[in-house]
């Protein structure tokens, strides 16, 4: 194994997935933050904006838009945009759910069908920053649909691809849930036993779009953390 660089640039650049003068595509690891939030800690921008300033040597703070989020304890692809334009267009793409998002997501209890379509209607509960399954007519409630399949297995777990349809908070987690799957290490959706590094096993795995900007077609896909078994098992099978 080769070592790993030392400069804090190259070895960042190691998490970047695609990068132009537009985007820049980040693998998140678990337990990072994307954007800044009551606890203080760093957030995965301010680092992509310290890793622009010093690789391209730009005076003052440079900008950067965060297109989306993904939740604390989940891993994978995350984009920011180098560019109010390039902002305001990815920004249009996922409103017109423009942008093919998949999922990979371990659990423990298999799924009724080895691949099949979810739908749910979700409410949020702000205090508990947790979603709920609910009636169509609940307050708030919002329509969720997602795909998912089985890839593979090992003797206690399943590995499935999700693929997001709709964007609600907490959708994976909470649909993955209402079927009898939570997510290993998700106890706010019911599986028993946290991870020991308080992540969950849900990835963002890949991202699909046409380039908003130079009309390029993207398919990105961010390998699972480094240093956990069951990712690596999976990871390379």
């Amino acid at each position: 194994m080769a070592d790993k660089p030392t400069d804090p640039v190259a070895r960042f650049e190691q998490r970047v997935l695609y990068e132009d003068n537009h985007y820049i595509i980040v693998n998140k690891r678990p337990s990072e933050i994307v954007q800044g939030d009551k606890t203080g800690d760093v957030p995965l921008s301010d680092v992509v904006k310290e890793y622009i300033r010093v690789k391209y040597n730009k005076p003052g703070a440079a900008f950067l838009g965060v297109a989306h989020r993904i939740d604390r304890p989940v891993s994978g692809l995350v984009i920011f945009a180098r560019t109010s334009k390039g902002l305001a267009r990815i920004n249009e793409m996922l409103r017109q759910h423009q942008l093919s998002k998949k999922y990979w997501a371990v659990v423990a209890e298999k799924p009724p069908e080895t691949e099949g379509q979810l739908e749910h209607f979700l409410a949020k509960n702000e205090k508990q920053n947790k979603s709920y399954v609910c009636t169509e007519d609940a307050p708030r409630a919002k329509n969720a649909l997602l795909k998912y399949r089985i890839l593979g297995s090992s003797d206690r777990y399943y590995l499935l691809e999700v693929e997001l349809l709709t964007g609600r908070h907490h959708q994976i987690r909470a649909q993955l849930a209402a079927i009898g799957c939570p997510i290993k290490g998700d106890l706010k959706y019911g599986f028993p036993r946290s991870n020991q590094d308080a992540s969950i096993h849900l990835h963002a795995r890949s991202l699909a779009f046409l380039h908003p900007v130079s009309k390029q077609r993207l398919e990105i896909v961010a390998p699972p953390p480094e240093g956990d078994p069951l990712w690596q098992y999976f990871g390379d099978q």
